[in-house]
């Protein structure tokens, strides 16, 4: 069973997972800038920040069967890093759709949310991670006390949203947001009454 102490925690792996997180952000940066990003650079954008903060949210949601299935303690430490992260590539998506893609046109981006109902999805996805990137701190933990679990439980409906999100944007191969499905229904299943340990 591999194990760590908290001062190599915080002062290696922490610091490690905090760099490698911010890789897929310097990769686009540089296609950005080296003309690497292809013909429809902001669909690209989109997509890639879009499925980051899928990645992310996935790993966040592994932590706890990871543990169970493993012994292993430390990367419950992580949690909360990984989930910043994962509203952090969120924002970047939104933010590229609202920027680059509507140029922040309101009348623009009101009519495309009617028009297209995944981007009503994924705003609202969004919209659920704000309150629990908010309060992903000590001081929000003691003052919400039971409540706090209760509030970040909205992950696991941000998560699906995100899911169906990616699937109703997809027009003809449906293999890979399918695929991220089962991986999600799966991390819920193991959440459930069927396998008895705390999140």
């Amino acid at each position: 069973m591999l194990q760590f102490s908290r001062s190599t925690i915080n002062r290696g792996i922490k610091p490690v997972v905090f760099v490698l997180s911010l890789v897929p952000l310097s990769l686009l940066l540089y296609a950005a800038v080296t003309d690497g990003l292809g013909a429809n650079p902001v669909e690209v954008l989109t997509h890639q920040t879009g499925l980051w903060g899928l990645y992310f949210l996935l790993i966040t949601l592994s932590i706890t069967p990871l543990k169970k299935f493993t012994g292993m303690i430390w990367p419950v430490s992580l949690r909360r890093m990984l989930g910043l992260y994962a509203f952090f590539y969120a924002c970047l998506h939104l933010t590229v759709y609202f920027w680059l893609d509507q140029s922040f046109v309101l009348q623009d981006i009101v009519e495309d949310i009617i028009k297209r109902p995944y981007i009503t999805l994924g705003l609202t996805a969004w919209l659920l991670l704000v309150p629990l990137a908010l309060t992903s701190n000590q001081f929000s933990m003691r003052l919400l006390k039971k409540n706090w679990k209760r509030l970040h439980r909205l992950v696991y409906i941000a998560a699906l949203l995100v899911v169906v999100h990616f699937i109703w944007l997809v027009k003809a191969d449906y293999a890979e947001p399918l695929m991220y499905l089962g991986m999600l229904l799966l991390l819920l299943l193991l959440r459930t009454r069927i396998f008895k340990w705390s999140s």
